[in-house]
């Protein structure tokens, strides 16, 4: 029987689409795919973030008033408040500290107590002396003793000799005894002045525990506690302590300044000086030069200059930053151009852009470019013309490529 071979069939129904196919996705995909969206913004905001360049930092100085007598200097410079008696009070011997009196701000008197140290020991060797100079002083009054007593027995014996009673050996025999005896009495004596100068020792030994201010002054540094060990030698890195305390004549305070050498003769001594203070920039203190060092630094080029101040304030403390604008003898020097001049600056602070003198303010941390027109060079200063009035805040230093509106932070 034979088979009949029939065409194939197509299946329309397999070109249905699902239902489901249609249907949109869920909101559970949709939020996944905002989120992963949303971190892939965030990476690229941080990424700019920490690659975009800082804001840059700048220092900047206020433009002085020109008549102001400062800018009429003939050389500025900057230096430090020193103490000419500055000393760090140390023990005279090795000892325990029991008690320190010293604080920072105290005032002291020459000779005032700032610390004590264990005298227990210096004092049983005081005691000891003492114990031997007793003993000595009474062997000497027992020789004293033997010595009047070998007098009359010699006494006797030269009598007795004038009389032929007794013989030249007895005689000599009592002579030799008296004689050895103011010998033995010389000797004590001698012994009792060493025990005395013994005594002296072991005096200043006591003496040397009690710890005390060389003059009148203030105490800026409390090196020592209680308990601790102290020595008038440095121990080699071991906790010995040197000090007790740094005590400073205020009245001796000065200012310690380093002039080029180009300029130094333009310094001479009793020449007259502004002094103004970093922590007080708007007090102006009349000082004198004292002396200038006759040496200079090889290594700076530079020669030191010893300021005093006219009249001291308590407000001037050791060690503060000081600006020196050393002036002329003659009060119309360096005004040639003070008339016209409006403003002061420090010469850093102007910036050449081909031939015009720019200089950057910086109002609300944004600069701001200012054409000026310069004027007479004093020390390291300059004077502005115009463009810039006096209060205002220039650049002095910071990043080189400025550029107005520019966002800045001030150094402070």
């Amino acid at each position: 029987m034979s088979t009949t071979s029939l065409p194939p069939r197509h299946d329309l129904g397999s070109l249905r689409i699902d239902d489901r196919s249609r249907r949109p996705k869920s909101n559970k995909t949709r939020i996944g795919l905002i989120v992963v969206a949303g971190l892939v913004l965030a990476g690229a905001v941080a990424a700019l973030v920490a690659f975009r360049p800082g804001t840059p930092v700048v220092e900047v100085t206020t433009a002085r008033a020109a008549n102001d007598a400062r800018a009429q200097a003939l050389l500025n410079a900057s230096g430090y408040v020193t103490p000419r008696r500055r000393a760090t009070v140390a023990a005279k011997v090795t000892g325990l500290v029991q008690q320190v009196y010293a604080e920072e701000g105290l005032q002291v008197k020459a000779g005032q107590v700032l610390a004590i140290l264990d005298c227990s020991q210096p004092n049983a060797a005081l005691v000891s002396a003492n114990r031997d100079r007793d003993a000595t002083a009474a062997a000497l009054s027992d020789l004293e003793v033997q010595l009047a007593n070998a007098d009359r027995e010699l006494t006797r014996a030269k009598s007795m000799r004038a009389a032929g009673i007794n013989s030249q050996q007895a005689f000599d025999a009592a002579q030799t005894a008296a004689d050895s005896l103011r010998s033995k009495i010389a000797l004590t004596k001698e012994q009792t002045r060493a025990a005395d100068a013994r005594i002296s020792v072991a005096q200043q030994d006591v003496d040397n525990c009690t710890v005390r201010s060389p003059y009148d002054g203030k105490v800026v540094s409390k090196d020592a506690q209680p308990g601790e060990i102290v020595s008038p030698i440095s121990a080699g890195g071991g906790f010995t302590r040197t000090g007790i305390a740094t005590v400073v004549d205020m009245k001796s305070l000065e200012v310690e300044v380093d002039v080029n050498e180009s300029y130094i003769a333009r310094v001479k001594p009793g020449q007259k000086v502004i002094s103004t203070l970093d922590a007080y920039p708007d007090w102006q203190i009349p000082s004198t030069v004292r002396t200038v060092i006759p040496t200079a630094d090889r290594q700076k080029a530079t020669v030191k200059v010893r300021v005093s101040f006219d009249h001291l304030d308590p407000r001037i403390l050791p060690d503060m930053g000081v600006k020196v604008a050393f002036l002329g003898d003659d009060p119309s020097a360096g005004k040639a151009k003070g008339n016209e001049a409006r403003a002061i600056i420090p010469a850093s602070a102007v910036r050449k852009e081909g031939t015009a003198s720019v200089v950057y303010l910086v109002n609300q941390k944004k600069l701001e470019r200012h054409a000026v027109t310069l004027g007479a060079t004093r020390g390291s200063d300059v004077e502005i013309m115009g463009g810039l009035s006096p209060g205002d805040s220039v650049v002095l230093r910071g990043a080189e490529a400025l550029h107005d509106g520019q966002s800045v932070d001030v150094k402070q």
